[in-house]
Order: structure tokens, then sequence, then C-alpha cells
């Protein structure tokens, strides 16, 4: 769960109070959802994440699991 929380941390940086405001982010989206990147606000951003919310978890342990030892 720490590790998880780490990479969420990592890939909001700079946007971590408004994440949805995230260039990175709303890349990632549009790249796996097709969700044109300008359009993504923080109502949709909070639709997006609730309603993938079991994949997300699977990526953050994913990648909590796969990061380079620090």
């Amino acid at each position: 769960m720490i590790g998880e929380i780490r990479v969420a941390w990592r890939l909001a940086k700079g946007y971590r109070l408004r994440p949805w405001a995230s260039p990175y982010l709303r890349w990632r989206i549009e790249t796996w959802a097709g969700i044109p990147a300008g359009s993504i606000d923080r109502q949709k951003f909070l639709r997006f994440v609730w309603a993938h919310r079991r994949d997300l978890g699977r990526y953050l342990t994913w990648a909590s699991r796969n990061q380079p030892a620090q």
C-alpha cells in the first residue's frame, strides 16, 4: 500500500492538490481512454478515476513493484 501511494505521489508531482491539471495525467488518460486531454476538468477526472479505480489500483501495484530501487 505504501508503494502505491509513493507512485501516485510521484505521478502527481507539481499538481498534487489538483491532479486533473497535470499535463502528464491528462496525456495518460487521453492515450488510455480516448478522452481529449484539453477537455479533462475536475469532474471528468474524478468520474474517470472512480469508474476505473480497480484498473488504476492494479497499475499502481504493478508500478510500485517494478520501480527501480532507490
